[in-house]
């Protein structure tokens, strides 16, 4: 197993049997990439995501891919439904450079993240050769791949159109209130969620909006949370989010009792619960 193995995220466990070394997008890997002077993959999916089934059987659980990637790359694998802000950035990437995106979408990075080359599905040919020629552009000419980063970010910076934050901003109720009303208009009343299908559940979108209910006392937003976690489970969804919210929060929803009583009538493959989601299952009792 690789250091997925201890994740929480459906996508991220589905890999942790591959022979490619993945890490989880954070500190470890982005400081081992710096301290051996390696480029980054970084490989962006969803569980739901058939394309990215496919390379994963065709490339990443390739002994010989895998060593490639192992040999001349940091490689991480990114749940963009828990990292929307990762997927964002490296998809302003893979736009820019080829017009289009999707998933998988596979950056490769500088040591710093910054993208030198992003793209969706390769087969496995085809991705092997990219690594192989990458690596070599990168130990060749690794003041040309830095001028290029420079350029690519400036680009992505651009597409954004949106300046980087540099203070932190102090939030009024009033203000959450201004960002909530707006978000109303895309609740779902009748089937839970936002927008219409498919939908991709980010996990810290529900935690925000479960919060924002218990601070503020909003019975509209409670009652679309309520709404989706039923049709999450009688959906199929996976509910691993759950396990970072407050208990106290889920307690007042009633949230706990709907959970046990859809997982109960569920059948057990449907349903990925990774650990107990509140520490202990008497903290989750429904009373």
């Amino acid at each position: 197993m690789n250091r997925l193995a201890t994740s929480t995220s459906p996508y991220l466990l589905q890999h942790a049997n591959n022979p490619v070394n993945w890490h989880p997008w954070g500190a470890e890997a982005l400081q081992k990439a710096r301290d051996e002077n390696k480029l980054i993959i970084v490989s962006i999916g969803y569980s739901a995501c058939h394309w990215c089934h496919v390379m994963e059987h065709e490339s990443f659980e390739d002994e010989q891919v895998a060593a490639v990637m192992n040999e001349y790359f940091v490689c991480i694998k990114v749940d963009r439904e828990e990292r929307p802000d990762v997927d964002q950035i490296y998809m302003s990437a893979v736009q820019l450079i080829s017009g289009r995106g999707g998933w998988p979408l596979n950056c490769i990075c500088l040591p710093d993240q910054r993208p030198i080359y992003a793209g969706t599905y390769f087969r496995k040919n085809d991705w092997t050769s990219l690594l192989f020629n990458l690596a070599d552009y990168y130990k060749q000419k690794p003041d040309d791949a830095n001028d290029y980063a420079t350029r690519l970010t400036e680009g992505i910076q651009k597409y954004e159109s949106i300046g980087f934050i540099e203070t932190q901003p102090d939030y009024k109720p009033a203000d959450l209130e201004t960002i909530v009303n707006n978000w109303k208009k895309y609740f779902d009343k009748h089937e839970g969620g936002l927008g219409t299908a498919p939908k991709f559940m980010m996990p810290n979108n529900w935690q925000f909006l479960v919060r924002y209910t218990h601070l503020l006392q909003d019975e509209e937003v409670a009652a679309l949370a309520k709404l989706t976690l039923k049709r999450w489970p009688t959906a199929a969804f996976m509910i691993t989010w759950v396990e970072a919210l407050p208990a106290t929060v889920l307690m007042r929803f009633g949230m706990c009792r709907i959970l046990k009583k859809c997982c109960m009538t569920m059948p057990s493959s449907l349903i990925f619960m990774p650990k107990p989601m509140f520490g202990s299952p008497r903290n989750c009792t429904g009373r």
